[in-house]
This record gives structure tokens, sequence and C-alpha cells, in this order.
């Protein structure tokens, strides 16, 4: 393995994680665990090798010559099947925010660059380093930042929701396949459009994360009073005319007396969560980590406890009072994953 070879390596797949841990710094919430981050790369990495499959099936089978293929089929196959993880993340809560969105959205897109890079060096390494100039700092880009804009649009899209219409994913899905497909079209000469990724992305990413910083603090300041206040009333036991009063006297009607008990008091514990939730990223965002203690960790198992015990019908009947969202539990999830 000659010296040429491994600078040839590492300009083709260190750019793009080096650009990850950028979105990382820019990260004032430290929202995510590396565990979690390279988990995602793996992920991504794994997408590469189906997508390589897919490719090539789908190359034999429809007789499209390969430079057709690359500009107008490849970029579909390839961003559904990267779409496929975040979707995922959706699913189970591990995005909450624009911040997160993008940085999981990008850490798809590194290891499925990661992965396609090093098999395109496996057979073409002795290409000049403008290649690998333009793969490392243009194509891998490129995969990281369209699936990133393909989760910053769907996060956008979606959440206020607790059950996501799948037809919301479809535009941000659309963007990132053409934003894909142009770029394999090559308007400008490649190094041109390396430059211009790299020069474009940063700025337009940092905004992303300003304003969603800015989002995030202003949610943690107005929910934390309103749990607060929700606490004051339950543990008084003073509802007057209020919605839970009115949620209360409702659910009398529907449930027998234990599950309602069960449900004022997982209402209660699931309030005290978010609570030590948000007290939690406010902390973050100063610098300091709040330690999860045994107190937490039982008010957890608890809730676990009075989710079984109050079933799925109690807790559909609960949603609308709580007005859940899908960033209150993603709230949740921060707090379990520090246990």
């Amino acid at each position: 393995m000659t010296a040429e070879f491994i600078i040839k390596a590492l300009v083709g797949l260190l750019p793009v994680l080096a650009f990850l841990g950028l979105l990382l710094y820019m990260d004032s919430y430290k929202l995510l665990r590396l565990k979690t981050l390279a988990g995602v790369i793996l992920a991504g990495g794994g997408v590469a090798l189906l997508a390589l499959a897919v490719n090539g099936a789908l190359l034999d089978a429809t007789g499209i010559a390969l430079t057709p293929y690359s500009r107008y089929v490849a970029p579909l196959v390839e961003e559904v099947l990267k779409a496929l993880v975040v979707v995922y993340l959706f699913r189970t809560h591990r995005i909450g925010f624009l911040i997160d969105a993008a940085i999981l959205g990008f850490a798809v897109g590194a290891g499925f660059a990661m992965v396609e890079n090093f098999f395109v060096l496996q057979m073409h390494g002795d290409a000049r380093m403008a290649v690998w100039f333009v793969r490392g700092f243009g194509t891998a880009v490129m995969h990281g930042g369209v699936t990133a804009i393909f989760a910053l649009v769907s996060q956008a899209l979606t959440e206020r929701q607790m059950r996501i219409d799948p037809l919301r994913y479809l535009p941000g899905l659309g963007l990132a396949t053409v934003l894909h497909a142009v770029y394999n079209h090559f308007p400008v000469t490649p190094v041109l459009q390396t430059l211009g990724t790299v020069v474009l992305l940063p700025p337009a990413l940092a905004l992303v994360f300003e304003r969603s910083a800015r989002a995030l603090h202003d949610w943690l300041e107005l929910d934390f009073d309103a749990d607060a206040r929700l606490i004051r009333m339950i543990t008084s036991g003073d509802f007057p005319d209020s919605k839970i009063g009115r949620f209360l006297a409702d659910v009398k009607e529907k449930f027998e007396g234990p599950v309602v008990a069960d449900m004022l008091c997982y209402l209660r514990i699931y309030t005290e969560l978010a609570i030590r939730a948000k007290a939690a990223l406010i902390a973050r965002e100063h610098g300091l980590e709040l330690p999860v203690g045994e107190r937490t960790r039982a008010r957890l198992d608890e809730l676990r406890y009075l989710e079984r015990s109050i079933g799925r019908t109690g807790r559909l009947a609960m949603r609308p009072f709580l007005q859940m969202e899908r960033k209150d539990l993603w709230q949740m999830h921060v707090l379990a994953r520090s246990r």
C-alpha cells in the first residue's frame, strides 16, 4: 500500500466525518451520545451495501445505461434507503428537534458515503487525486447533506403529530432525491460543484442550528411553566373549571375507579419526569450535566407499570389532555437513555 493510496483514502473517507464532527460541536445541548451516533453511521454503511446490491440488480434487469441510471434512478433508490433509517429514528423518538434531525440525518449519509467511497477506492484506486477530492469533499458531503435535508423537512412537517402520516415524508424525500439527481448531472465542473457544496452547506446548517436552538430554548421555558402549574393542581386536588377537572369528570364516566386513580397517578409522574427532563436539558445548555438519581429511575419504572395497568384505551383517552407531541415522547427518551 503506497503513501499515495493512503492519502487518497484519507481524502475520500475523512472529510465527511470531519463535517459531522463540526455539526456535533455546533450543538450546544449535546443531545446525542456517541454510541447512538456510531450506530447511525453503521446503519448508513449497511444501507450503502444494500444500495449497491439493489442498483446492480436494477441495472441488470432494466438494461438502462449507467449514465442515465446514475442520474435518474440511483438517486431515488439511495435516498429511499437512507430515508428508511431516518424514519426509524423518528418512530423510536430519537429525533425531537431540528438540531438532532440534521445531525442524525447527516450521520446516515456519512456512513453511506464512507462505504460507497471505500468500494470505489478498491475499484479505482489509481484515479487522479482530483477524483478523490471530488468524492471526499463533494459526493460524500452531498450524501450527508441531502439526507440531513430529508430529516429537517420531515421533522418540520411532523413534529406536532404523534402518529405520522407517511405522506408527510414525501416532500423531504422528493427534495433530497432531486438535489441528489442534480448533483449527479454535474451542471458545472466537478471541482466547482464540490467547492459549492463545501461553501454553501455549512452556513445553511448553521442557520438551522441557530433557529432550532432558539426554538428548543423557548419550548423548554414555556412547557416548564405549564408542567409546574399542572403539578400544583394535581397535588392540591383543586381543579376549579380547569382542563384537568373536565378530563377527570369525563373519564369517571367511562372507566372504573382504580383505573381513574392510575390515570391521575400517571399524569403526575409523567409531568414530574417531563420537568426533570427539561431541567436536564436546560442544565446541558449551560454546560452542566445533571445525574439521573435512583428516584427518577424508580419513577420511570413506575410509569411503565402504570402504562400497562391503564391499558391502550386509557392511554388514548389521556393523550388529548396531555396534548402530547413527538417531542414530549422524545424528552422521555432523553431521560431514559441517561439511566
